[in-house]
């Protein structure tokens, strides 16, 4: 006799599988859509998330129990961390680092030194944590927020130099703090001493740096080489990558995966390959998915009476790392570098602790409950509840005020000034030598080394790339110009340039050239808010040839 099939949503809800699951895909959907809205709103994202999980999770309406995830939870927080710390390495280019490697260098290093310290000696004395608690906590609350603090600086528009310190520092001391408690928690279990303890940190970092250099090289490789990865496979071929390089690494040391997963996005990202912006926004997208669903799961699994229990002593924990840890750490670590007062005042207020530190956090919790050690089983939920205090705390001040507070430090970037130019021949650059001439600031845009040459010797600011690539726009700043004018030989992609920059600015000016013979048609140009360059067609090639020989 054969056993009755059932149909598949009725062994769902008669099993465990379908608490899990739900959950799950509640928690992405209300993640995406709370991001989506925040974006609206002109607000930070992560407070939106922090109150979503907590009206979703059992101290609300209950749809959300994280402890149905069981072992499951860890899991998905490797996958999703790994994920977001490659993404972060992506999109950091060392070429812009030059100019304040000093001040992130001190940043990660002596400046984590300092948080830790100035966190564990506030949670002592403040909250009566015994030491070993508030050495914990203070390697916590090391890491700063990258997934906060990028768009954060997308919105408020500060100068370029503030803008690499910050993001600098969110992307590399992200592997440094998750290592750092690693490290920590293990001393607190006794596993090992703290004089161990700096050894077993460098031989972490180190084994980390060492797969992600791999990693990395392996993939720069593969896409180098054309068709080694077939089209259309590359963004989740880079994907299993990643995810393998974090569990392999963290397989053979310990902790490492952070580190590892960081490294080969920083390699992978600065080498030149033909899937670059692909992979970009791909990862991006990523991101924003496993963010909103962190958050979401992690945020329901603090309960609001482990915050209540904190009381003031935990108010005025948080108020000493903003206005007291938080400006000291960068007032040393950025004493005598190219900075100005105004901007170490500035990046010394923004300080938002993010995923990470959600993340290791909730992970710390767990284990701590079920350790033998009476105290530390006791102070776990507090512990965790204190971080995620800092997180809410940290991103509600950055995200709230950072704009006020750059505005009053003179750190916004003008607005509605200068021009952008898409094309460096040399018809651009006789007209950008008169816009300059006549006071505006020109910035050209172009893939042709020659031209690019050119005009990088003609004293012309250049930014190598597509101008359709959505990052070589930001890099052009082009939500702080007053025009562009589109002047490469192609009248279509000319187009194509005016559309993608109403896409993600509002110049006063758009103009473009269209050449003699062109398809494009005026009504096409109205509807954009563009016009023709010197009000008719021209040939940029043919004038680009007259220039270079003297007979225009």
């Amino acid at each position: 006799m054969t056993e009755p099939v059932l149909p598949l949503g009725v062994l769902a809800s008669a099993g465990t599988l379908d608490r899990p699951g739900l959950c799950v895909a509640i928690a992405l959907a209300v993640g995406v859509i709370a991001q989506s809205l925040a974006r609206k709103l002109q607000l930070p994202g992560l407070l939106l998330l922090l109150v979503c999980g907590v009206a979703l999770g059992p101290d609300g309406i209950g749809i959300i129990t994280p402890d149905d995830l069981g072992d499951a939870l860890p899991v998905l927080v490797g996958f999703a961390v790994a994920v977001i710390l490659f993404e972060g390495g992506l999109n950091l280019n060392l070429s812009r680092l030059r100019r304040e490697q000093r001040s992130i260098q001190m940043l990660i290093s002596v400046g984590a030194a300092i948080t830790m310290i100035g966190a564990a000696v506030a949670a002592r004395y403040v909250m009566s944590w015994p030491w070993p608690v508030s050495w914990l906590f203070g390697s916590l609350v090391i890491v700063t927020g990258p997934t906060v603090i990028g768009p954060l600086l997308k919105r408020l528009k500060v100068k370029k130099s503030v803008a690499t310190v910050l993001e600098a520092e969110g992307v590399l001391i992200d592997a440094v703090g998750a290592i750092t408690a690693a490290i920590v928690l293990d001393v607190v279990r006794q596993e090992f001493d703290a004089a161990a303890g700096s050894l077993h940190f460098l031989g972490y970092l180190g084994a980390g740096i060492a797969v992600g250099l791999v990693g990395g090289a392996v993939l720069a490789i593969a896409f180098r080489r054309r068709h080694l990865v077939p089209e259309g496979l590359e963004n989740i071929f880079v994907l299993a990558v990643a995810l393998t390089l974090f569990h392999l690494s963290n397989r053979w040391v310990p902790e490492s995966g952070i580190a590892a997963v960081t490294v080969a996005g920083i390699l992978l990202g600065n080498v030149k390959t033909h899937v670059h912006r692909d992979l970009i926004e791909f990862k991006e997208q990523l991101t924003v998915m496993f963010i909103g669903m962190l958050f979401i799961l992690l945020a329901a699994d603090v309960r609001l009476s482990d915050i209540r229990a904190l009381g003031w002593p935990g108010v005025l924990t948080v108020l000493i790392l903003i206005f007291v840890v938080r400006p000291l750490t960068v007032g040393i670590s950025t004493w005598g570098s190219n900075l100005s007062v105004e901007e170490r005042l500035f990046i010394g207020w923004i300080g938002p602790r993010g995923i990470v530190a959600a993340a290791v956090a909730s992970l710390f919790a767990n284990q701590l409950t079920a350790h033998p050690d009476a105290l530390l089983a006791q102070s776990a939920l507090g512990l965790r509840a204190l971080v995620f205090l800092v997180i809410a705390v940290t991103v509600a001040v950055s995200g709230l005020s950072g704009g006020v507070v750059a505005r009053w430090l003179g750190l916004k970037r003008p607005t509605d000034s200068g021009w952008v130019i898409l094309g460096a021949n040399a018809l651009a650059r006789a007209l950008g030598r008169r816009m300059v001439d006549g006071g505006d600031e020109v910035v050209f845009i172009d893939t042709n080394h020659e031209s690019t040459t050119s005009a990088q010797e003609e004293g012309f600011r250049v930014v190598f790339g597509n101008g359709l690539d959505e990052k070589v726009l930001t890099r052009a700043e082009i939500d702080t110009r007053v025009g562009v004018i589109a002047m490469s030989p192609n009248s279509e992609v000319n187009l194509l340039f005016i559309q993608k920059v109403r896409e993600q600015a509002r110049p006063k000016s758009l103009l473009l050239s269209t050449g003699a013979g062109t398809s494009l048609r005026p009504e096409m140009l109205t509807e954009l808010g563009a016009q023709p360059l010197f009000g008719r067609g021209h040939d940029v090639d043919t004038w680009a040839v007259r220039l270079r020989h003297g007979t225009a």
